[in-house]
């Protein structure tokens, strides 16, 4: 397979498409569930594996992730924490911030003359009061004392984009 760079134009073909249809799907529940989605397409594990690498290479897959469904493995409480930090200290306290555990995702976002909160975390927990420790935890560890928790109420949406599907 021809060595390819971020940025490359890479012709995607029929057997490109069968690949990322299958890819953006759940991963089979197997010791080994790139072999299984290699056999659903035709292909040897190894085709699959280069092509994979290639689609990393070239920037057409940016990254793999995971889904938690958070609700079903126990977490019943999940806040939105959103913290005033400094401006020239944002990039610093996001990468603490991200680098604990409790934190699934941390984002910088525009602050408003009502909304002085530029940092966000997501934090989840088994109850209310698990997400009030963790965000405690955060702001005694970072040194950040003006933050809120905003609690999710319900869960609207938890799919990814898929592409190259037929209507």
């Amino acid at each position: 397979m021809k060595a390819v760079e971020r940025g490359d134009v890479v012709e995607i073909t029929d057997l490109d498409k069968k690949i990322i249809k299958e890819l953006q799907e759940d991963l089979p529940d197997s010791p080994e569930p790139y072999k299984e989605i290699a056999e659903k397409i035709n292909i040897k594990e190894e085709e699959l594996l280069e092509k994979i690498q290639m689609y990393l290479e070239a920037g057409i897959i940016r990254r793999f992730g995971a889904v938690l469904r958070h609700r079903k493995a126990g977490f019943t409480a999940n806040a939105m924490v959103v913290w005033e930090v400094e401006a020239h200290k944002t990039k610093d306290i996001g990468t603490q911030m991200a680098a604990f555990s409790e934190v699934t995702h941390c984002y910088e976002r525009p602050t408003y003359p009502a909304w002085p909160y530029n940092l966000f975390t997501m934090v989840h927990g088994g109850s209310k009061e698990d997400c009030y420790q963790i965000a405690d935890k955060l702001s005694k560890t970072i040194e950040v004392k003006n933050y809120e928790l905003l609690f999710s109420s319900e869960e609207l949406k938890k799919t990814s984009m898929k592409y190259f599907c037929e209507n």
